[in-house]
């Protein structure tokens, strides 16, 4: 077969996987579109004013990829993308669809799981992969200013030249952008040791739906002036402003990494090993992960991935990360004989090389990837008392039965973030009335949170009443309102339709 028969058959392929994706609008019949302007002919030709005509995608086949997200569950109708490559541009558009009342969708690498960057119905997606230049590295100060559609691992790499790391790592760190991580807080791997966004982001240029910048970009580590606007567009999602710039506080580069894997009869076990980690591995303890037995027999089934381990009901992934390697690895030693010879762990190996470890470490990152082989995956990232954290996957279980392919829990035990998942073949409107709202309300009486990472995006907005008071909801609407008047930052995101639910 020819190149060019190649390249159309695999064209077809993507188009007919997009498609199969139900359009949002049909799945949610009761969402109505909102007030906003239909796009004209003579708005793209507004846009090809602004930008070059081929960073002006309408062309069907152009645009499909931006309407689907990365879980295939929704599908918007956007008849045109926008590709900026620079603060000014992206300041242009908006403020000419904010004159025509055209709505937006801001869109980074895409990698959300709660629909958060595509479009619901036919607004018009801002994509960020032009903007992807790294601004500057100061060595000394421990920072880093680069533009939204960095990709995470790229700005990783560049700082890791200069003996640094981006505090961040998600398992979408290939095509995440450093903008969308950003907009949508992520919390990844290391937050038990390196913290949140909202810490490590030092400052933030945006701009408002007026097409106004807001020039809050400090690299400055100590600023107690005013107000802290930059917090606002921290894990907003793209509502209330388009981040365009971002400078992030960048750590020393460990010199001595060493991984664990480790096999735990019980979860009481998983909480008494991460306390003992505490205590004896403390200062270089930089990553505490879990994974039930379903979730190891999914990536490793799923996905042709080898277990080096004997089975076990759990699993953890420790990692450290100091200065002295032959300290780090005596502690570590230390602390995983001491976990055999208490019974807490019954089998274990530790990852020194790089590449073992990643091999290693794709056991845990790759597991949401292979959950979606399975057919249809609804998931779950929700943050929980350690007390009951497991208890959610074994009460959802029970509650579903023999209805679902597989019920699995795995996540953050160091921070206390649960991704609790459930597959089956394909879609069921009975497995998901099961679900939710049940899923929120336990969390809720447990006083959780329904999102600890990921977002609310479009999936999980009506929901937000179960972690936040009235008042609160109330608030955050009102600052939606100054900052976006016309609501045309991506809309039907975050905030409740009314009424929401409680």
């Amino acid at each position: 077969m020819s190149t060019q028969l190649l390249k159309v058959s695999s064209l077809f392929r993507i188009s007919a996987r997009f498609k199969s994706v139900a359009l949002t609008s049909s799945q949610y019949p009761n969402l109505s579109r909102g007030n906003f302007a239909v796009l004209k002919d003579e708005d793209i030709q507004a846009f090809q004013g602004i930008l070059d005509s081929d960073r002006v995608l309408t062309q069907s086949s152009d645009v499909e990829a931006y309407n689907v997200d990365w879980l295939n569950i929704v599908r918007g109708q956007s008849r045109c993308v926008l590709k900026p490559r620079s603060t000014e541009e992206i300041s242009e558009l908006l403020s000419y669809c904010s004159l025509k009342n055209l709505a937006v969708v801001p869109q980074g690498g895409n990698t959300g799981l709660v629909g958060g960057s595509v479009p619901v119905f036919d607004e018009i997606v801002i994509s960020s992969q032009l903007m992807n230049k790294i601004i500057s590295i100061d060595a000394d100060a421990g920072t880093a200013v680069c533009q939204a559609g960095v990709i995470l691992e790229s700005l990783d790499t560049e700082v890791g030249k200069h003996g640094l790391m981006v505090p961040l790592d998600l398992g979408a760190k290939g095509s995440c952008h450093i903008g969308g991580n950003v907009s949508t807080n992520a919390g990844g791997l290391r937050l038990l040791r390196y913290g949140s966004l909202h810490g490590s982001v030092l400052g933030v240029e945006a701009v408002l739906a007026s097409g106004q910048v807001i020039d809050c970009l400090s690299s400055l580590k100590k600023d107690n002036t005013g107000f802290d606007l930059k917090q606002l567009f921290i894990g907003s999602e793209g509502t209330l402003g388009f981040v365009t710039k971002v400078a992030v506080a960048c750590p020393t580069r460990p010199k001595s990494i060493n991984l664990a894997l480790l096999a735990v009869p019980s979860f009481e076990a998983v909480l008494g090993v991460f306390k003992e980690a505490k205590i004896h591995l403390g200062e270089i303890l930089s990553s505490c992960e879990f994974m039930d037995r379903g979730s190891m027999e999914c990536v490793t089934g799923n996905l042709k991935l080898s277990n080096p381990l004997s089975d076990s009901d759990f699993y953890m992934l420790l990692e450290t990360s100091g200065s002295n390697l032959n300290h780090d690895e005596e502690k570590l030693n230390f602390f995983l004989e001491l976990m055999m010879n208490k019974g807490m762990v019954g089998d274990g190996t530790v990852a020194t090389v790089p590449s073992k470890q990643r091999e290693v470490w794709q056991l845990r990152e790759r597991i949401a990837e292979s959950l979606l082989v399975d057919g249809y995956c609804y998931k779950y990232d929700i943050s929980l008392p350690l007390s009951v954290f497991y208890q959610a996957v074994l009460d959802m279980r029970e509650r579903l039965g023999d209805r679902v392919t597989r019920c699995v829990g795995y996540g953050h035990i160091g921070d206390g973030n649960l991704h609790l998942n459930v597959t089956t073949p394909q879609y069921s409107q009975e497995v998901m009335g099961l679900i939710e709202p049940f899923l929120y309300e336990w969390t809720g009486n447990y006083r959780g949170s329904i999102s600890a990472e990921h977002g609310l995006g479009f999936k999980k907005r009506n929901y937000i009443g179960f972690s936040k008071s009235p008042a609160a909801v109330h608030l955050m609407k009102n600052i939606k309102q100054v900052f976006d008047p016309q609501g045309i930052m991506n809309p039907y995101k975050v905030l409740p339709d009314e009424p929401a639910a409680v």
